[in-house]
């Protein structure tokens, strides 16, 4: 009986958890933890839904002895059968002086994801690039350890 109850709530967990969770996340990490404007990130996904709206957030990983409050980026996304990328740029808040650091953190390391686009429509299904480009004043970039993109679906 205590096997059959056990066995059950295996099941209801694993079917409640869905293995097509409608996000998609992925980091690049930077050599020598830097980031030169020179290095462009290029974060390749694919839609195949244009009904639902997404949140779009970047992903950034730093250690505690960044320089800054905030990070300027340039983000372009390619579409697929475009030559040309659209292109934003965003000034993304760190920290704070009233709270520090904005991210969970882990030791000396803090990861923040920061959304740029909420409710976002993709008009075309196909393969998309997601590039960046860092626009701060020091080059290269130092304590910066990954960058990347999430994608959420709205439910």
């Amino acid at each position: 009986m205590k096997r059959t109850i056990f066995f059950g709530w295996i099941c209801f967990f694993l079917c409640s958890c869905s293995l097509t969770t409608g996000t998609f996340e992925k980091s690049i990490s930077l050599p020598d933890h830097q980031w030169p404007s020179s290095l462009k990130p290029d974060i390749e996904f694919t839609i195949t839904d244009t009904l639902s709206l997404y949140n779009i957030y970047i992903v950034l990983r730093h250690t505690d002895a960044y320089h800054y409050n905030n990070l300027y980026v340039r983000a372009m996304v390619k579409e697929p059968g475009e030559n040309h990328p659209k292109t934003g740029d965003y000034d993304l808040l760190l920290a704070t002086n009233e709270k520090g650091w904005t991210g969970t953190a882990m030791d000396d390391i803090y990861d923040t994801r920061i959304i740029i686009q909420p409710k976002t429509r993709f008009s075309k299904t196909g393969s998309y690039h997601f590039i960046m480009e860092q626009l701060m004043r020091e080059d290269p970039l130092k304590n910066i350890l990954s960058v990347g993109l999430r994608l959420e679906k709205i439910p």
